[in-house]
């Protein structure tokens, strides 16, 4: 059995490590999960001190901006332990004063922040305390390094977490930086099932204060299973549009003030340099960040530290994340914080037409609101360029060839669904996905099976610390935020019309590009992407737009089968599967008629039942 720490190590490391935050458990060994224990070989170089507003570059001693976290972290002493209560809530006062059912996270939303710090286990306890869903929670952009069976999608890693059931996951922070964590059982996560995730560690400039997450998301005041149903309709059109835009899970009512809510504040030192924290926590809408009279310093684009670069805006496509430093060098008073939308609609529409928060220099007024609108730019749904990665990957060009190159075709189709009509069906290789709840692909592969079924749309990848790389090609005038789970990916090319791989080569960057876990693929465009077969497991791939999943923007890599037996027993999948499948033989609410990645459309959709019953 490997073991995470040992005395003999604590004693060596001990010294090493500073003093925490409260709130951690007591260090004890513990089983590692996956293929092995990360390395904590110390980095060559002499010690750069501590972690402090002067030396943001340095962590502890010999571990820096410039450390390799994907191949040595800082040693693991502490399991940072959190618990989670699902629960339905079925009038809940929402934050612009209308009351809606929810699902929240210990009665609050958005869900708690988790923190950890580089090199620490995250351990979360998850309480299924509703009545008539399952649940899970995937934790967006932790590459799960051998330890697949904790990426919490369910249907592809694991069984849903019936009401009634709880499920540990148990995983190792390697990379540092802002995420996030939300439900991967259908579109919960738009009804409360989301929160922040925070690894603290090196950062590429100095700066003051952190100011901790901010998270940005669309906000409807109907249900995900009411929305999805309209959403899937092509007699009605473009998706439902946001009833709001909320900043940090506050805002106004989109009609005035006096209908309810408040704007979110949030408080700079004037003369000090403040770190913030953005994520976009979405299911449709994607947008433009700007911060009336300043700039932003962007040090991270999701989970990898950049070299820094100055940008009056940030275009936040749905699961993105943006690690910002702001100088507050203006005149004390009140500032708008906008997020714009694209003007003709194509990422995402709200009601809510001047979605902004007021960012107050200390000592201004704590009532006024700010008096210039702002400027922001010409919005397009194109994600942001020109970023290169601290930590450097450099992919051979003559990698670029033959079986290491893979097509995906993405296309959208209009079947005629039996009762509902024609309905819009997202097809990657001509396949919509659909996955088993009660059968997640990677208990297939630890039962020692070859064979599942083909609307899993599973591509294997056997070679090992070989690069692979994919040529998404989208047909169709919509844009689609991609993300792939258990990996960064690099971003090779981006372009309109065709891809051709045989003439085209010369306009991808195999020399250090953007990497990250989410990209921006434009309406009528190819992508392409790389990465390192260097993590055995099942990772799904998709759009992170909840509608677009939930129509079958899916695909999934078996990547290294033949080592994914050896690493995780199949007793550690099996009691939840049989928890579930137990459920499900007596839930009314199932089975499942769409891709189960997203949004489920329960039988009981349009019959007047309870709207938390049926939110998914």
């Amino acid at each position: 059995m490997l073991w995470r720490s040992s005395q003999a190590a604590a004693a060596v490391w001990s010294t090493l490590l500073a003093t925490l935050p409260l709130g951690l458990a007591s260090p004890a060994p513990s089983p590692v999960i996956g293929l092995r224990p990360r390395q904590t070989i110390i980095p060559g170089g002499k010690p750069c001190g501590q972690n402090n507003a002067t030396n943001r570059q340095c962590w502890k001693n010999n571990w820096n901006i410039s450390t390799d976290y994907d191949h040595t972290n800082p040693p693991a002493f502490n399991n940072r332990v959190y618990d989670f209560h699902i629960t339905n809530v079925t009038n809940w006062l929402g934050p612009d004063g209308v009351r809606k059912p929810a699902m929240l996270i210990n009665n609050q939303f958005p869900g708690p922040t988790i923190e950890a710090e580089w090199g620490d286990y995250v351990i979360v306890n998850v309480y299924n305390d509703m009545q008539d869903n399952g649940t899970s929670i995937h934790w967006h952009g932790i590459r799960q390094y051998g330890e697949s069976n904790q990426d919490g999608a369910n249907g592809v890693t694991e069984c849903p977490i019936p009401p009634g059931s709880m499920k540990t996951y148990d995983f190792h922070v390697t990379q540092y930086g802002t995420s996030w964590y939300h439900s991967h059982y259908s579109n919960q996560y738009g009804n409360g099932v989301v929160g922040a995730l925070i690894v603290h560690g090196p950062a590429a400039a100095n700066y003051d204060i952190d100011l901790g997450p901010y998270m940005i998301n669309d906000y409807y005041h109907e249900t995900a299973d009411r929305l999805h149903l309209r959403a899937e309709l092509v007699s009605n059109g473009a998706p439902p549009d946001s009833d709001n835009i909320l900043f940090r899970g506050k805002n106004i009512h989109p009609l005035g003030a006096n209908r309810g809510g408040s704007y979110d504040r949030l408080t700079l030192t004037p003369g000090k340099k403040h770190r913030l924290r953005l994520i976009n926590a979405s299911v449709d809408n994607s947008f433009v960040v700007s911060l009336v009279g300043h700039n932003f310093t962007v040090i991270t684009n999701d989970l990898v530290p950049i070299n820094p670069v100055v940008r009056s805006s940030l275009f936040l496509a749905v699961g993105q994340r943006y690690d910002v430093i702001i100088e507050a060098n203006q005149p004390v008073a009140n500032y708008w914080l906008n997020a714009t939308l694209e003007a003709n609609n194509n990422c995402g529409r709200s009601r809510n037409l001047f979605p902004a928060a007021i960012i107050s220099y200390q000592g201004a007024s704590t009532t006024a609101l700010p008096t210039n609108r702002g400027t922001p730019r010409v919005v397009t749904c194109n994600g942001e360029t020109g970023f290169s990665p601290i930590l450097t990957r450099t992919v051979p060009s003559t990698a670029f060839a033959g079986s290491a190159v893979g097509t995906l075709p993405v296309t959208l189709e209009f079947p005629n669904h039996p009762g509902r009509g024609q309905v819009f069906e997202w097809r990657v290789k001509n396949t919509p996905i659909n996955i088993e709840w009660d059968h997640p692909i990677l208990e297939y592969i630890l039962e020692g099976n070859s064979s599942w079924p083909g609307q899993a749309n599973l591509i294997d990848v056997p070679q090992a610390d070989q690069w692979v790389f994919w040529v998404i090609q989208n047909d169709f005038a919509l844009p689609h935020p991609i993300h792939l789970h258990g990996h960064d990916f690099l971003t090779l090319g981006i372009g309109s019309g065709t891809f051709n791989i045989n003439t085209m080569r010369n306009q991808l960057t195999f020399d250090n590009p953007i990497r990250r876990d989410v990209v921006q693929m434009p309406g009528n465009s190819w992508l392409v992407i790389g990465y390192k077969t260097d993590n055995p497991g099942v990772w799904l791939m998709h759009c992170h737009i909840g509608w677009h999943v939930a129509m079958g923007l899916g695909v999934q890599f078996l990547e290294r089968k033949d080592e994914i037996r050896r690493m995780m027993p199949l007793d550690q999948l099996v009691p939840n599967c049989d928890a579930w499948r137990r459920y499900a033989k007596t839930s009314p609410y199932l089975p499942k008629l769409d891709s189960g990645l997203r949004k489920r459309e329960a039988k009981q959709a349009e019959k007047g039942e309870p709207a938390w019953r049926r939110i998914a």
